[in-house]
């Protein structure tokens, strides 16, 4: 597959109050967000965090999109994103992640 691509992660966190759930959630988006301009190939990176508090609801978003299918495998063994993962530790107790190619607009 070539062209862009649009790769979506969504995480439940680790945590036993409110206070620890939103310390959680703002650590996770403050490393991601972190990589904008470190990474080659990452051209977008977004990280949401819920509002709703549904139970069944994921407590993070990353929304990032990279210029190519092996753009996105670099970044999966890149030092930067690799020292994100290890300092979220075991933060993360669940992780559903969807990658899809993005295609060009179309004016309809």
């Amino acid at each position: 597959m070539s062209g862009p691509i649009r790769h979506i992660v969504m995480w439940r966190l680790r945590a036993e109050t409110p206070a620890e759930r939103t310390t959680a959630r703002l650590k996770v988006k403050t490393l991601f967000e972190g990589l904008k301009g470190r990474i080659d190939g990452l051209t977008h990176i977004e990280v949401g965090l819920d509002v709703s508090d549904v139970d069944y609801a994921c407590d993070v978003v990353l929304v990032s999109e990279f210029t190519s299918s092996a753009a996105l495998r670099a970044y999966a063994s890149h030092p930067e994103h690799l020292r994100v993962r290890e300092e979220l530790g075991d933060i993360r107790i669940g992780r559903f992640q969807v990658d899809y190619p993005i295609r060009a607009e179309t004016g309809a």
